[in-house]
């Protein structure tokens, strides 16, 4: 079966790029606005960038809704800060809880219970509950397609602070099987590690 994007609307192709997109690891994005509100909301299309300098991306879409842009962005514009917690199994039904639609200057921190913890540079506090945390400054946005439902932009930003819990990491390296990290599938299902397994790089 060959899909022109072209000829379906903007829910189709979404369906099939998170249907094909996957596992997608989340983004857990807490910010404050101008007034120092703190925001929290997941985004799955995320990744690392580069180790010089860590850099990760992650693309917040406009809403569905009404086509705006979601709090978490107008934020980041605002500030040029911004903190990216990792999702585990412990805290996933908290996360999914934050991405309803609040009304801007509303806490989701206080709406789920989740811990806001200061950051040592940015001012948008971290997730307490989250194992690890990335303190973020902003690099650039770079907004694609239009602006209305189906459109989205391209945040990039610099880690400037890694807070890893003390029992994850061992010579530098995290032990993603205790980490217990979830991602995104399609629609509203989820997963967790299963299955690992080593290749080497032939050389």
């Amino acid at each position: 079966m060959i899909i022109d994007p072209s000829k379906q609307d903007l829910r189709a192709n979404y369906k099939l790029l998170i249907g094909a997109v996957l596992p997608r690891p989340i983004a857990f994005v807490s910010t404050v606005d101008a007034d120092g509100n703190p925001n929290l909301a997941p985004f799955s299309f995320f990744t690392g960038a580069t180790p010089a300098p860590p850099t990760v991306v992650f693309a917040p879409l406009r809403r569905f809704s009404d086509g705006q842009e979601k709090d978490t962005l107008c934020n980041i514009r605002a500030t040029g800060e911004f903190v990216v917690n990792v999702v585990t199994e412990d805290i996933v039904e908290l996360a999914n809880d934050t991405a309803m639609e609040f009304a801007p200057g509303v806490s989701e921190f206080a709406e789920t219970g989740l811990t806001p913890v200061p950051c040592e540079v940015v001012k948008a506090p971290r997730v307490g509950e989250s194992p690890i945390s990335m303190e973020c400054k902003l690099i650039q946005v770079v907004d694609l397609g239009p602006e209305a439902a189906g459109g989205g932009s391209l945040v990039i930003g610099e880690v400037l602070r890694f807070h890893v819990r003390d029992d994850l990491i061992e010579d530098g390296r995290i032990d993603t099987g205790a980490l217990h990290p979830v991602g995104r599938l399609a629609g509203a299902e989820y997963t967790t590690l299963g299955r690992r397994f080593t290749l080497e790089r032939k050389r």
